[in-house]
């Protein structure tokens, strides 16, 4: 009796020394907590990592590339408050809002423990996530997660690096390096896959630099609006988030949207656009950190001027390639743009952050947007027509 007493007591003292687990989402006003799982936000259980009561999985038309990591996102508010809509920026999201992204590869076929696998296959995400019952871990390697958490003083960013045994992530303030190789379709690139610090989050995500104050890039009616499966079925994401009382003010109609870039169906420019929008605009907008480069990437812009067509760089220097513009219609090649998207070399590549190898489907959805423009540079100066 004594024995299974004191045994008792230390499992208890355990248990307090590492913490409590809660069993529902736990929004953290002011501390950081060490652990992702003391927020609450998912179950671990029968190979599959679920969200908790409240959470809505959601997907973008066309996402940002981050190495060809694999991306699941959720979002989950408070009881009783909602998110205001905004035609062209991230909405107006109360306080106690969290945004997760839980980055993920599939691991190559034949691993027995692919957590610690180090060596990745380039695969679409629907083969493991749906918007109902979270991400099937069988085949997946759990690299990050990132909260966005609401706070009365402001968005916060927090990522989160899931350890070996794939139990629970440890909160990295100062980033890491996953050394990974991946596999595409037999050729294998090695790279070094970059967690952000807390400072690099802000780089993206502080879209006005009058404010400098981190907002989410996503979550935009522009990107939202699509069907998803979830509750409610497979309906659109915005009016699943009506529905659920997330969301209010959506209008009936004239709701943007960006193309799915992958969708040959569509037109180029259209999907060309949206690739520049999600990939480039945090920082190439009229408030973003890339303002002074006369470089506007975001959706609104229409100006061709500002898209880049026989634009001459601001400044020069190696990054434009020895190419005379950001944009010259029908040659890529001279143009300055997809050169900088292609490039692995970190003085030259756009974007700065995020990537450490070649989109190589998303240079070349850029090359023949480029091609399918009409119009002719001047050489010496960029006054001549840019489109026609």
């Amino acid at each position: 009796m004594i024995v299974r007493l004191v045994a008792s007591l230390c499992a208890a003292l355990l248990l307090a020394a590492c913490g409590h687990v809660p069993q529902a989402v736990t929004f953290h006003a002011e501390d950081n907590p060490e652990k992702l799982s003391a927020w609450g936000l998912f179950t671990m259980a029968d190979g599959r990592i679920a969200p908790h009561e409240g959470m809505v999985t959601y997907e973008l038309q066309t996402p940002l590339f981050s190495d060809y990591a694999q991306k699941w996102r959720t979002i989950w508010m408070p009881k009783g408050v909602h998110a205001a809509y905004r035609p062209n920026t991230a909405f107006d999201f109360p306080v106690g809002t969290i945004v997760t992204k839980t980055f993920y590869y599939t691991a190559s076929a034949g691993v027995t423990d692919p957590q610690t696998s180090n060596d990745v296959v380039k695969m679409t995400p629907a083969t493991y996530q749906t918007g109902v019952s979270g991400l099937d871990l069988r085949h997946v390697r759990l690299i990050e997660t990132r909260l966005l958490v609401r706070r009365a003083s402001g968005w916060v960013a927090l990522p989160y690096v899931w350890g070996t045994d794939g139990r629970d992530a440890t909160l990295a303030r100062t980033g890491a390096d996953i050394a990974l190789t991946l596999d595409e379709g037999g050729k294998k690139v090695s790279f070094d896959y970059s967690v952000p610090n807390q400072n690099q989050c802000a780089g993206c995500h502080a879209q006005d630099f009058r404010t400098r104050a981190i907002e989410p890039i996503g979550l935009k009616a522009r990107n939202l609006n699509r069907d998803f499966p979830g509750e409610g079925g497979e309906i659109n994401q915005l009016k699943r988030l009506v529905t659920m009382g997330y969301l209010t003010g959506v209008p009936a109609s004239g709701v943007p949207r960006n193309a799915n870039w992958q969708d040959a169906k569509v037109d180029v420019v259209d999907r060309a656009r949206a690739y520049l929008d999600i990939n480039c605009s945090h920082c190439h907008n009229p408030t973003g950190a890339a303002r002074t480069s006369g470089l506007w990437l975001d959706a609104p812009t229409v100006d061709a001027r500002l898209l880049g067509m026989c634009k001459p760089p601001v400044a020069a220097g190696r990054g434009t390639g020895d190419r005379p513009f950001d944009v010259v219609p029908g040659h890529p090649e001279r143009s300055i743009l997809p050169y900088r998207l292609a490039s692995t070399d970190p003085g030259v590549m756009m974007p700065e952050l995020g990537r450490d190898i070649e989109h190589v489907e998303g240079v070349k959805l850029i090359y023949h947007y480029i091609l399918t423009l009409k119009g002719a540079c001047t050489e010496d100066d960029g006054t001549g027509p840019a489109a026609g």
